[in-house]
Formats: structure tokens, sequence, C-alpha cells
């Protein structure tokens, strides 16, 4: 598949962090320590370390190539998903059976249908990074 990135575009890599999409050179996923805040090294020209950001390869990727607008909008929704899923991750044991108890809310469930919409299709996690040279 080829992508074509757009330039001068600004790719949000997570709090607060921004840089132009034509000047990003390289993604590697972290793996040891991956987490909330710890989802992406991001390399950048004119800078001889990676920045860590807090989106993953895949999102920042889908906003660097040029793309219509609901593309966009579908990635915007996944961020929020992401969002919301980091900060129910977060709640307290108390606060989930709370919410369980009390509101019928079922954090667990909520959770597990958030993560299933995050995850990429079966088929595209088992290419491996030299797939995407050949």
């Amino acid at each position: 598949m080829a992508m074509d990135i757009k330039t001068g575009r600004m790719v949000y890599l997570g709090y607060g962090k921004y840089w132009r999409s034509d000047d990003i050179v390289g993604l590697h996923p972290i793996e040891e320590g991956r987490g909330p805040g710890r989802r992406t090294e991001v390399y950048v020209s004119q800078r001889p370390e990676a920045f860590i950001g807090s989106r993953s390869e895949r999102a920042i990727l889908q906003e660097m190539v040029t793309a219509p607008d609901e593309i966009f909008r579908m990635e915007e929704a996944r961020s929020v998903i992401g969002d919301l899923l980091d900060a129910l991750q977060d709640l307290s044991p108390l606060l989930r059976r709370v919410l369980s108890n009390e509101g019928h809310f079922e954090v667990e469930k909520w959770e597990e249908r958030l993560r299933a919409l995050l995850s990429p299709p079966a088929e595209e996690e088992a290419k491996s990074q030299n797939d995407l040279f050949t």
C-alpha cells in the first residue's frame, strides 16, 4: 500500500507534542514499558534522539498521510476511545464496584469493547516489518 505524506501537516504525538508530518522519519512501537504516555518512539529530522509519543504508531502514521476527511474524523474518534480506555483503566477498584453495583456500568465489559475497536484486524497483525519493503 502506498502512502503519501502530506507536507506541512502538524501531527499530534500526544500530551501536547506536535511535529510536522514531513519531518517525521521513523516510528517505532515501544514494547517494554509501554503504557499510557509511552506508546511510540517518534524519530524526527533535526533531533538525534526520539520523542516518546503517547499515541500508537498506527494513529500517528494515519494522521501523517493524505486521506479524505472521513478518515481524520475516524482517527479523532479512535483517539477519544483510547483516552477513554486509559481513563477507565485508571479507575480505582472501589469506584469500579460502585459503578457496577449502583450504576449497572460494567467497566471491564466496556474496556474489552473499546480494546476491540482499537485493535487492528487480525490479518494486519500477522504482517512483519520486513513485509513493508517487499
